[in-house]
């Protein structure tokens, strides 16, 4: 189910609200469309993940009209898949919103393949201040790398495992909570992901380490959003 965030002093950037939307592999469907959230009208910044097919690489659309970027490049996912599967990640800054905000995804090159789509809203954030994206290495822990903030920020980590396992753990440390996730995937496969995120008060360089289990390699993803 999607959540719903509480709301904060206009003046600093928050967690809002968010929501996983995820299809297994040969009974997903096209458009790939989210679970509705209620945003905030105006002053949030949105971020949406497409993980799945590469074939899949149509942008997102929003039921808000919004404009997306689309942040760097497609990141292939390794260990053997073929260059079959990527992820991509979009922004859309002071976005607008309101209730029944949903983002879509029109499948084109493989409808019925799985995917992954987080969705989630910083409010009070018309700044991306900083992005970190790697490819970690297989291991039981995986490091992303860091961003640098200058004020109260709102910090969004994204684990993308890769490995060829149906059950697994993906734990965040230095104070980030997971808010959703998919490490449970049916017998017929799906992509795996988990989202966590954690508020600073002040200007430093932050990084997240996830502990895992099975050993994997994971794309990790760290985003720094502020108000100014």
């Amino acid at each position: 189910m999607p959540a719903q965030g509480a709301p904060g002093d206009a003046s600093t950037p928050s967690l809002g609200a968010h929501t996983l939307q995820t299809q297994s592999e040969g009974l997903g469907t096209s458009p790939v469309v989210t679970d509705p959230i209620t945003s905030q009208q105006h002053g949030s910044s949105l971020i949406v993940f497409n993980g799945g097919y590469l074939s899949n690489a149509s942008g997102p659309v929003d039921s808000y009209g919004n404009r997306w970027k689309q942040l760097g490049n497609d990141v292939p996912f390794g260990n053997g898949y073929g260059d079959r599967f990527n992820v991509k990640a979009y922004v859309a800054l002071a976005a607008k919103g309101g209730s029944e905000h949903t983002v879509s995804f029109t499948k084109n090159g493989n409808a019925a393949g799985e995917i992954s789509v987080p969705f989630i809203e910083i409010r009070n954030a018309g700044v991306l201040q900083d992005v970190s994206q790697n490819y970690a290495p297989t291991g039981l822990v995986m490091t992303s790398g860091s961003v640098t903030t200058t004020g109260p920020a709102t910090l969004i980590a994204v684990w993308w495992g890769d490995g060829g396992i149906k059950r697994m753990s993906a734990v965040p440390n230095n104070g980030f909570t997971v808010i959703d996730s998919y490490l449970k995937l049916p017998d017929n496969s799906g992509v795996q992901c988990a989202v966590a995120y954690k508020q600073v008060a002040a200007a430093g360089r932050y990084d997240v380490s996830w502990a895992g289990a099975p050993a994997q390699g994971a794309i990790l993803w760290l985003l720094a959003f502020q108000s100014k």
